[in-house]
């Protein structure tokens, strides 16, 4: 359930972040934070994904799956930062090293989370004795 619940929230978060980027247009948001087209709809994608994983009744093993590939997604996005910061010309305000931290931080934690979490057993979280 920890797969589903990471999904939600960030599913959710995602979202807003999506939402407030296409109203603030293309800039860099508190002086640390890119907002680009691209990225608003990368967010509003991925955060739309997680958002849907989490709150249907997409099975354990799925939402799994796709929190791990959005988890690796975001490393490499993360990592590519550093060194081709508007990413190849998609990103025209370019990343900042606070986006490629939070970006290398969300492909982290996603990987834990999925990596961590117990395969699905057939069982619906509950004990074989109960």
């Amino acid at each position: 359930m920890v797969v589903k619940r990471f999904a939600q929230i960030l599913g959710v978060v995602l979202i807003l972040v999506g939402i407030v980027g296409l109203v603030l247009g293309d800039q860099v948001w508190l002086g640390i934070l890119n907002v680009d087209i691209v990225e608003d709809i990368v967010h509003l994608a991925t955060g739309g994904l997680l958002a849907y994983v989490g709150f249907s009744r997409v099975d354990l093993s799925t939402a799994r799956s796709i929190v791990l590939a959005l988890g690796v997604i975001y490393l490499v996005v993360g990592i590519l930062g550093f060194f081709v910061p508007t990413l190849f010309g998609l990103i025209p305000n370019g990343y900042t090293i606070f986006d490629d931290l939070l970006h290398l931080a969300l492909g982290a934690l996603g990987l834990a989370v999925a990596l961590a979490a117990p395969r699905e057993s057939g069982q619906s979280g509950r004990s074989a004795s109960a």
